[in-house]
C-alpha cells in the first residue's frame, strides 16, 4: 500500500462502490425493483435474465466480483488501470444488452457511444498495462 493511501484496497473497492450507490440518484439513476425469483432466468456466467432482458443488478454485481477478487499489485497506477478495464468491460456488457433489448432511440444510440468510447479507453489501458509488464486481469471477456 502506498504511503498516501489512507485506505486498503478492498476499502477502496468499498469505498467507490459506495459512492457510486451515493451518485446514482443524484444522476436520475434509480435502481430497478429485483424481480421475483419466478420470473428470473439462470444464463452462463451467474447473469440472470429478468423478463427476458438482462438484469443490469446481475451485470453489476458480476463486474463488482470481478473488481474485489482481483490480486492488487501495489502499484497504484496498475491496480487503476487493471480495475478500470474491469469496469469499462462490464460497461460495454450493459450497453450491449440495452442494443439488443431497449427500444428508447436515446438510450441505443447513448450504448453505441459508450460501447465506441470504452473500446478505446480499454485499448489504451491495455496498452498502460503491457508497458507496465502487468498481465490484464482475467474477465471471462
Amino acid at each position: 500500500m502506498t504511503q498516501n493511501s489512507k485506505f486498503s484496497p478492498s476499502g477502496r473497492i468499498a469505498l467507490m462502490a459506495f459512492a457510486g450507490a451515493l451518485l446514482l440518484p443524484q444522476l436520475g439513476i434509480a435502481q430497478v425493483p429485483a424481480k421475483p425469483a419466478a420470473m428470473q432466468h439462470s444464463m452462463p456466467g451467474g447473469a440472470s435474465m429478468a423478463g427476458g432482458a438482462m438484469d443490469m443488478k446481475s451485470m453489476m454485481k458480476d463486474m463488482n466480483d470481478k473488481m474485489a477478487s482481483m490480486k492488487m499489485s501495489g502499484n497504484a497506477d496498475v491496480d487503476f488501470a487493471m480495475m478500470m478495464r474491469i469496469h469499462h468491460l462490464g460497461a460495454i456488457d450493459m450497453a450491449q444488452a440495452q442494443l439488443r433489448d431497449g427500444k428508447n432511440a436515446q438510450m441505443r444510440r447513448m450504448a453505441t457511444n459508450i460501447i465506441a468510447a470504452q473500446k478505446k479507453e480499454i485499448s489504451e489501458l491495455d496498452k498502460f498495462i503491457a508497458k507496465s509488464g502487468a498481465a490484464p486481469a482475467k474477465t471471462g471477456n
